[in-house]
């Protein structure tokens, strides 16, 4: 039997949101992250995955809870683990065993997962990656528990745009210095 989901709410909501916008180390705070999702939904796991649009597979950016075996089982094709959450929203799947939509079904069982939930990251429609939650025990996932996710998700997507962003921003400026003094010498020629 489940053990009672501890309550989720504005408090945690903020503790989430506040351990994300404070990042200045993301690969930590993914870590953290999925560990602290893990503890608030008291489940056995989660993985937060991205999509890599060129293998068109994703790829496990920061993971807690799961085993080094089941995390390194093959690689996961966004067109067959559990497709349907990267174009048509989340995912619940009650008995791992029974659906065909998982492709290790076999290794999840050896992990010993029961159930499991796909949330799509997404943003400006185009998806992102996913962020799984596996739970050892059957779970029927509540509507507040997967908009809770949901929101979670969208948080997600946003940070990673703005460190895409941030990053590109950067390259820029250190193109702009590094042309710099090819431009100055130009001007001055120009305008003489």
């Amino acid at each position: 039997m489940r053990k009672k989901v501890k309550e989720i709410n504005y408090q945690t909501l903020s503790e989430i949101t506040n351990l994300i916008s404070s990042a200045k180390d993301m690969t930590k705070t993914a870590k953290q992250l999925t560990q602290k999702l893990a503890e608030v939904l008291d489940v056995k796991g989660c993985a937060l995955m991205l999509l890599n649009r060129r293998s068109k597979e994703l790829e496990v950016a920061a993971s807690y809870g799961l085993s080094r075996f089941y995390l390194t089982k093959g690689p996961l094709s966004a067109a067959k683990s559990i497709a349907a959450s990267l174009t048509e929203g989340p995912v619940a799947i009650y008995n791992v065993r029974d659906d065909p939509r998982l492709q290790y079904p076999d290794e999840a069982n050896r992990e010993g997962i029961e159930s499991l939930v796909s949330v799509p990251l997404v943003l400006r429609g185009k998806p992102l990656g996913v962020l799984r939650l596996y739970s050892a025990v059957p779970w029927e996932v509540t509507h507040p528990q997967l908009t809770f996710m949901q929101a979670i998700a969208t948080v997600i997507a946003l940070v990673l745009d703005n460190i895409r962003m941030a990053n590109a921003y950067k390259t820029s400026i250190e193109v702009l210095k590094v042309l710099r003094p090819v431009i100055r010498p130009m001007k001055r020629t120009l305008n003489e």
